[in-house]
């Protein structure tokens, strides 16, 4: 459908998609872009931009491609916190999202094309219903479709979710937390290229389910795609490819022939990368002079022929460059509690990849604060990765956490999240660190196998042990080969990492990305069940390390003690200004004191005298007196009907001049001063919430007097009353009583009021 906006011609087109419908536009806006289109789905609207450089880079093997996911507060009605009050480096969700577009859409281009290519997709307007991530893919898609960028696409993104357990297509944003499953995929209309997933313990069926629904509304999606980028798209630039020089690829096949297996096949990640080093540095020294002219080729040709081989061998001989078969996992070791002073600790080593896992337990005020788009204010589950250069034996600048780093921290994360104590079972911020030591590959999924350990170290109460793989794929002549746990050349010379996390029961977590235009459903559903074996092997080697969360915590970390208060009393233990718990926190001795709206007071210490004594503090400011309990109160003030006695903080009573003593007692002073400790009996508690206080009660309760219920009188003013039987004198409500006169905690006197 063609309209015009502001004298400017508009495409539009739209699809449904899980019974909502998805917008797209362009020639509005952004024309200066190479192409840009504007997404809607509902009151949430992006804009999606791709634009290419005019000149390819020059001295480089790699396309420089950028994907950048911006979130605009200003979306969802937000002002940026900060002193700046505008939006500063991207949140953690922009940059998986910006990941998410990236991924899929890398391996659609020409394989020499070196152009730079932006895509940026902005985030204008949200409405916590529509998935603003899908919706970035595949306006990313659309945008690249139509503009003269060499995009070998379109491809079409969708998320699934489980309610209720049913499959859901296109879940509403505000429902996920609900769902047992997340999972996004992308692809074309022939393969999978892209599956981003968390789970509750989701069988491995159920996944193979979701991904062949997932896989039709991609075809729809394409579809419509393609259809669009008919009308509206622009012709593509050619991408000419490198011509290849056939003298000198059979040079080199000359000289490897008898060298190269020799320097490529070594389980030692170090011995093996020195050796190509060399090889191929013999190599250029020995051809070099013949081929002066051709030098980048030759370069270019040995690196062609280290990696056809190291497939070849796969593919043909099931074997691969440290020896192992294509079902088999390197060695692992597990280590529980090698850090004294931590909360817990763990050292997952597998291989050469190594990873060292750090929990700390904090207070629930230590949660994370997030200032993005998402429905979610704070984060009590954490979990951070850390890519140090000596763990691959590179010197080079320490720096803040990369995209990739953020990525992996935030995939071991999801997939230890399902087994993670509720916030009411285990009332602690926990945050984890993973330390990569040494990398030969999958150490994101070492960070999830040692942070399960970690956690059960320091007694966290998770619900089972976690663990994780990474599969690898080769490909070529029409052959398969399925690769568990691939160390780092086999990721860099495959065709995908596939990652998979998950417990006993089920997955939780899953991510994978292609180096070729996908791969088939089929092969997928092999590749998951391979997984699953592979991630049994592992919990067993854990197992056999620390099968169950320690039954004690490390007398390090702090210990929480939960108390439930009536959230009409949170303003008492705060105080005016936070002078009260300010105050509870210096008296007790603990280190934190969190209250919750809903009157959970979670207070953190580590010592347990001082977190009783807090808790104690706090029930003495919040406790409801309770009619006929004893209680030790102080005598505050003194007048001529009675004395006040406080008997909780904040809370005082009156014992009228008749309940004192079991005789008469003509003056107050007789009886009780001001400073004075009694113990009295609570009679009453009137409507306007008044305590009444007996000491007459308690003293013939010491003799055995036990009968009646005692409260205070108008005609008691003048004296006791009996009213009923029984051994003990008493005071009852009701009879033929005239009106009360009550007075208040100052001493004047209040309105009379009928009984």
């Amino acid at each position: 459908m063609n309209t015009t906006h502001a004298g400017n011609p508009a495409t539009q087109t739209q699809l449904e998609i899980g019974g909502r419908t998805l917008k797209v536009e362009t020639g509005h806006v952004a024309q200066q872009a190479s192409g840009a289109v504007t997404v809607r789905m509902g009151d949430t609207m992006l804009l999606v931009t791709a634009v290419m450089s005019s000149t390819p880079r020059e001295g480089i093997d790699f396309f420089p491609l950028t994907c950048d996911y911006e979130e605009k507060l200003y979306a969802a009605g937000k002002i940026p916190g900060g002193f700046i009050r505008r939006e500063g480096r991207p949140s953690e969700q922009a940059i998986l999202n910006s990941r998410l577009i990236d991924r899929p859409i890398r391996p659609l281009f020409p394989k020499d094309f070196r152009n730079d290519v932006q895509v940026v997709a902005t985030v204008l307007s949200v409405d916590q219903d529509a998935d603003p991530a899908t919706m970035a893919i595949n306006g990313a898609s659309l945008a690249l479709s139509i503009s003269s960028i060499p995009f070998q696409g379109p491809i079409g993104a969708v998320r699934i979710g489980m309610l209720d357990d049913q499959l859901v297509v296109g879940p509403p944003v505000n429902k996920m937390e609900e769902s047992k499953l997340d999972l996004v995929v992308a692809g074309t209309r022939d393969a999978i290229i892209m599956v981003e997933a968390g789970a509750k313990e989701v069988p491995e069926e159920t996944i193979v389910e979701a991904l062949r629904l997932a896989h039709r509304e991609i075809v729809r999606i394409c579809e419509m795609q393609e259809a669009f980028a008919r009308e509206v798209g622009k012709p593509k630039v050619a991408v000419p490819e490198s011509p290849k020089d056939p003298e000198v690829d059979a040079a080199i096949d000359r000289f490897l022939a008898e060298r190269l297996d020799q320097a490529l096949f070594n389980p030692n990640k170090a011995l093996r990368e020195s050796a190509l080093d060399d090889l191929k540095k013999e190599t250029l020294a020995e051809l070099g002079p013949q081929f002066a002219d051709r030098l980048p080729y030759l370069a270019k040709s040995f690196e062609a022929k280290v990696k056809q081989r190291v497939r070849n061998k796969i593919l043909d001989e099931g074997l691969r460059p440290d020896g192992r078969k294509t079902t088999e996992i390197r060695p692992i070791t597990c280590e529980v509690g090698i850090l004294p002073r931590t909360h817990g600790s763990a050292l997952f080593t597998r291989g050469q990849t190594q990873a060292l896992s750090i929990v700390t337990l904090g207070s629930i005020g230590d949660k994370q604060k997030l200032d993005g788009l998402g429905l979610e204010e704070f984060k009590r589950f954490m979990h951070h990765y850390n890519f140090p250069p000596f763990s691959v034996g590179e010197a080079r600048p320490l720096r803040s956490p990369g995209r990739r780093e953020i990525g992996h921290g935030a995939l071991a994360e999801r997939a230890l999240l399902p087994v993670v104590p509720t916030e009411e079972e285990f009332p602690y911020t926990i945050r984890l660190v993973t330390e990569i030591l040494s990398s030969n590959g999958s150490t994101s999924m070492a960070s999830v196998c040692g942070s399960s350990l970690a956690m059960m170290d320091a007694g966290v109460p998770i619900k089972g042990q976690v663990a994780g793989i990474a599969m690898g794929l080769i490909t070529g002549d029409g052959k398969v080969a399925v690769l568990s746990d691939i160390q780092g050349v086999e990721d860099a010379l495959g065709d995908m990492d596939f990652k998979v996390a998950g417990t006993r029961q089920g997955v939780t977590a899953m991510q994978m990305d292609m180096k070729i235009k996908g791969i088939s459903i089929d092969t997928m559903a092999g590749a998951i069940q391979q997984a699953k074996e592979g991630r049994f092997f592992i919990m067993d080697k854990m197992d056999a390390a620390l099968s169950q969360p320690r039954s004690a915590m490390s007398q390090y970390a702090p210990r929480m003690i939960t108390v439930q208060i009536h959230p009409d009393k949170i303003r008492e233990v705060i105080g005016p200004g936070g002078k009260m718990i300010r105050k509870i926190i210096e008296d007790s001795g603990v280190t934190s004191i969190d209250i919750e709206d809903d009157g959970r007071v979670v207070i953190g210490s580590v010592n347990g005298e001082s977190a009783a004594k807090a808790e104690q503090l706090i029930r003495d400011l919040t406790g409801e007196v309770e009619v006929g309990k004893n209680y030790r109160g102080k005598v505050v003030r003194i007048m001529p009907f009675g004395a006040f006695v406080q008997i909780m903080p904040n809370q005082d009573g009156l014992v009228h001049i008749s309940q004192l003593a079991e005789e008469r007692v003509e003056r107050v002073e007789d009886a009780v001063n001001v400073g004075d400790e009694i113990d009295v009996k609570v009679t009453e508690v009137d409507r306007q919430g008044r305590v009444n206080l007996s000491r007459k009660a308690v003293l013939q309760e010491a003799k055995g007097i036990t009968n009646g219920d005692w409260v205070v009188t108008d005609r008691d003013r003048g004296g006791p009353r009996r009213e009923g039987g029984g051994s003990g004198g008493g005071y009852r409500p009701g009879g033929d009583r005239g009106p009360r006169r009550d007075f208040d905690r100052a001493g004047q006197r209040g309105n009379d009021r009928n009984r």
